[in-house]
C-alpha cells in the first residue's frame, strides 16, 4: 500500500505547466529520487508536496489523509534545503531542536532527542557553533538534523548535497542510506546528479519538464531506458547515439552506423529501418589490429575518468564515439592521435525511434 500517494497533480505559472499531471506512489519507508534536469519542475513538486505552494489540480495523500489543502505545520513533514536554510543567529543545537521548540517538547526531551540525532549524523561535537563557524559539511548535516528530530513521517530533500563539496557529498551519499533507515522514514529526495540518484534510490522517477518520463529502479532506469534521452542523462561519459540504418545482406542481418556496417547478434531486438542506436562507451573495444565486424577510427584523445580511461573515437565519416576501458588496458598507454579498430557489442545495444527517441 502506497505511503505516499499524488494523483493527477498540476501547477502553473502563467501559461507555463510546471508540473503537468503528475501521479506517482510512495511505499512506505521508500526512498524515490526524483531525478531530471535543471527546471525539471522538481523543487516546484517538493514545495507542493510540503504545502509551501498549492497545487491548480490534484490531490497528495500522506498516510492514507489527504494534506492537498494544509498548512506546511499540519503535515508532519520534514524538508531540507540545497541552501541548508540555517538561522545564523543561532547554534547549531538552537537550529536542530527549533521544530520541537514549537511543540513545546520539555526540556530534557529536547536535550535527548537533539543529541541523539546529532550523533547519527556525527556532529554532536559543533553542537554549540554558529553556522558561520561549521563547514558546509557541517551545515548540510545541521539542517538534515533539524528535518529529522521531529521524526517525520515522511522527509523531503531538495538537492541537499548540491552545496557540499565532493569529498562531502562521496561520504554523504554512503551514509544517508543508513541515517533514513534509523529513522524509519519515507522519503523524496529531489537531485539533478544521476550518481546520487542512483546510490540513493530504491527507484527512480525521471522528471523531464513537470511530466514523468520513467519510473523504475537504478537497474531499470539504467539498463532499459524509455528513451534516448533518458539513456542520455545517465552515464559519465554519456551514452554513444548513433543514427543506424538495417542492412540485408547476403549472409545475415547488419546495421550501417557511421558508414560502416556491422553484423547485428540473433538475440538483438528488432529494429526498424531508420533507427538509432545507443551503446554505452564500456562497450565499445578499441584494438590495433583489424577484425571482422570491426570499424576504422582514429583516436582523438584519451583521458583518464576515476580507475578507467575514456577514449574519443573519430570514425571515417567524422562520427564522434566514446569508448571507455580498465586504466592500463590501452597499449602502451599512448594519448597522441593514431589509428585504431572499435568493435561494438551491440549485444548490449539500445535502439530508440529516430523521431521520438522512444525505445523500439
Amino acid at each position: 500500500m502506497a505511503f505516499l500517494s499524488v494523483d493527477h497533480l498540476s501547477k502553473a505559472y502563467k501559461k507555463r505547466e510546471v508540473i503537468n499531471d503528475l501521479s506517482f506512489d510512495v511505499a512506505p519507508l521508500e526512498t524515490l529520487v526524483i531525478f531530471g534536469p535543471s527546471g525539471a519542475g522538481k523543487t516546484v513538486l517538493l514545495r507542493l508536496i510540503a504545502g509551501m505552494i498549492h497545487p491548480d489540480r490534484g490531490t497528495i495523500t500522506v498516510g492514507g489523509r489527504d494534506i492537498t489543502d494544509l498548512n506546511p505545520e499540519d503535515r508532519h513533514l520534514g524538508m531540507a534545503f540545497q541552501n541548508f536554510a540555517l538561522y545564523p543567529h543561532m547554534t547549531a543545537y538552537e537550529n536542530i531542536a527549533s521544530p520541537l521548540r514549537a511543540k513545546t517538547v520539555g526540556k530534557t526531551e529536547l536535550d535527548q532527542r537533539v543529541h541523539e540525532v546529532a550523533t547519527l549524523l556525527r556532529i554532536d561535537h559543533v553542537l554549540g557553533h554558529l553556522p558561520r563557524a561549521l563547514s558546509n559539511g557541517q551545515k548540510q548535516r545541521t539542517a538534515l538534523a533539524r528535518s529529522l528530530i521531529a521524526k517525520p513521517s515522511l522527509i523531503l530533500l531538495d538537492d541537499p548535497l548540491r552545496n557540499v563539496d565532493a569529498k562531502v557529498r562521496y561520504e554523504m551519499r554512503l551514509e544517508l542510506p543508513r541515517v533514513l533507515r534509523a529513522r524509519e522514514t519515507t522519503v523524496v529526495y529531489v537531485t539533478q546528479d544521476y550518481k546520487e540518484a542512483m546510490a540513493l534510490g530504491d527507484r527512480i522517477a525521471v522528471l523531464v519538464d513537470g511530466k514523468l518520463e520513467q519510473v523504475g529502479t537504478p537497474r531499470d532506469i539504467y539498463q532499459t531506458p524509455a528513451n534516448s534521452r533518458i539513456a542520455r542523462l545517465f552515464g559519465d561519459p554519456p551514452i554513444n547515439l548513433l543514427p543506424a540504418i538495417s542492412v540485408a545482406g547476403s549472409n545475415g542481418e547488419w546495421i550501417r552506423i557511421a558508414s560502416t556496417d556491422v553484423g547485428v547478434p540473433l538475440d538483438a531486438p528488432r529494429r526498424r529501418e531508420d533507427c538509432v542506436l545507443g551503446l554505452r562507451p564500456e562497450d565499445v573495444a578499441v584494438g590495433f589490429e583489424p577484425r571482422a565486424g570491426a570499424m576504422e577510427v582514429e583516436i582523438d584523445a584519451v583521458t583518464p575518468l576515476n580507475d578507467r580511461e575514456v577514449m574519443l573515437l573519430r570514425a571515417r565519416d567524422g562520427t564522434e564515439i566514446f569508448a571507455s576501458a580498465p586504466q592500463g588496458t590501452l597499449e602502451g598507454n599512448q594519448r597522441g592521435r593514431r589509428d585504431a579498430w572499435a568493435m561494438l557489442d551491440l549485444a548490449h545495444a539500445h535502439f530508440f525511434e529516430s523521431a521520438s527517441g522512444a525505445r523500439i
